[in-house]
């Protein structure tokens, strides 16, 4: 079956490529192994080099891989610069920081001499989503080739020409043959990737189903596996908040910049009873001021979703949640014919039982579930399958701290928009997944870390 790149704004195909055929497929994996060979060897001093040339290159092309994100999945264009320009700062994060992380570690013990190094493990398979296309790839790609691994792209297969736009960065940075390949294959050459002898470890950012399947056969392989998952981040905001600051980020933390396709965007506003309506009011004021447009236009706020499946997906969540008996307050409605334009939309009376309540909602609604105080905010964000992230909005930050101890997430912000940061970790628990990425824990995920003792000598 063809991997075709289309508009989800007009419906225009600009590229069609073949699946790579079996041959194909073990020519990169014999590539990737003879690599590995060569790159493990690199000293980190010129594994950063190659890492800053790409950051570089990145920048460079900024304007390009940026329209590049418009045409394939919809991204806005101020949306996708920025994208673009993250990328860049991991690839300079870790050019900077590796060779720190992974330095042997003395501990202390009983014998002569007791330390800790960090080897590379070789052919790491990474399984990418369309959502973030370039900055999902890079926060894996960025620290497993500096810890000395080599990289294999299985990219979502609505997002080919920015899977070879990447590789073509690499490329172009003078890293040799072989370090980073994206492969242009279907969901169904994956299992049998993961169990080839020459690739060590996979990772996947996606679907909980996805996760599932890779994490399964990843396990009957015994190889190693980082899963980023679904997410239905509660935004709590408390009575004593600073309400403006609060509603503007809501608004910001929802859409994320991808029409609200993004897994640790706010999908669950739990407020408290006092201020839940003017909260609301705010928010749908926010979401109103929005222009719903071509992703190209500059002027555009929020682009198209990425399919009609998706669309027609949370409009039925959204149209079952009314039926019974929330409150639609703006928003909901699909815009024109062409492309998957879908106007976002503000959600009031919302309670357990409905699908705004109880399913992640990847799409631009905004659920608003009125809280009587902070012990029933924890309560319903952590009535949840998953937890990726939260946030918190107080006025009292000692509180708002005591609450973000108790919240079952891999992250909390206090006062401010949830997202990921080159130096600190990231990732899940619950159904969200497992394991790390960003920050020195996240270069650790993909290493052997081997213990070397000296008793005499």
């Amino acid at each position: 079956m063809p991997i075709i790149s289309q508009s989800p704004a007009t419906g225009e195909v600009f590229a069609q490529f073949d699946e790579l055929n079996s041959e194909q497929i073990e020519n990169k994996l014999a590539l990737s192994k003879s690599a590995f060979a060569v790159w493990k060897k690199v000293s980190f001093e010129d594994r950063a080099e190659f890492m800053r040339r790409a950051a570089g290159k990145i920048r460079e092309r900024k304007k390009d891989l940026a329209i590049l994100m418009a045409e394939e999945m919809g991204k806005v264009l101020k949306f996708g610069d920025g994208e673009a320009e993250k990328c860049a700062l991991v690839c300079e994060y870790y050019a900077d920081n590796a060779a720190k992380f992974l330095s042997d570690k003395n501990i202390a013990t009983k014998a002569k001499e007791s330390f800790v190094r960090f080897d590379p493990l070789g052919a790491v398979l990474a399984v990418m989503p369309w959502n973030f296309p370039f900055w999902q790839v890079f926060r894996f790609a960025a620290p497993a080739l500096m810890a000395g691994n080599v990289g294999l792209l299985k990219h979502a297969s609505n997002v080919p020409r920015c899977a070879l736009a990447i590789e073509e960065v690499f490329r172009d940075s003078g890293f040799p043959e072989g370090v980073f390949q994206a492969l242009l294959i279907g969901s169904k050459a994956v299992e049998k990737i993961i169990l080839d002898e020459r690739v060590v470890a996979v990772t996947l950012t996606g679907s909980e189903v996805a996760g599932s399947q890779v994490a399964a056969t990843a396990g009957k392989a015994l190889k190693k596996s980082v899963l980023e998952l679904g997410g239905s981040d509660p935004f709590i905001v408390l009575k004593d908040a600073n309400l403006t600051l609060a509603i503007k980020t809501a608004a910001a933390a929802r859409l994320q910049g991808n029409v609200g396709q993004s897994c640790i965007a706010a999908k669950r506003f739990i407020v408290e009873k006092e201020i839940a309506s003017e909260f609301t009011a705010g928010l749908v004021k926010e979401f109103s001021a929005l222009k719903v447009g071509d992703p190209l236009d500059a002027a555009t706020d929020v682009g198209p979703m990425v399919s009609l499946d998706s669309l027609e997906t949370i409009d039925q969540q959204l149209q079952t949640s009314l039926s019974l008996g929330a409150k639609l307050e703006c928003g909901g409605q699909r815009v024109g014919e062409q492309g998957f334009f879908y106007t976002p939309a503000v959600v009031s009376g919302v309670k357990k039982g409905m699908p705004l309540f109880d399913e992640e909602v990847f799409g631009p609604i905004a659920p608003v579930i009125a809280v009587a105080d902070e012990a029933e905010a924890v309560r319903v964000a952590n009535d949840c399958a998953y937890g990726l992230g939260g946030t918190i909005f107080s006025g009292n930050v000692e509180l708002a701290k005591q609450l973000a101890a108790q919240l079952e997430t891999g992250t909390v912000y206090i006062n401010g928009q949830m997202k990921s940061d080159v130096s600190l970790p990231f990732g899940g628990i619950k159904k969200s997944g497992f394991g790390r990425e960003l920050g020195e824990y996240g270069i650790l995920e993909f290493v052997n870390i081997k213990t070397i003792v000296v008793e005499n000598g």
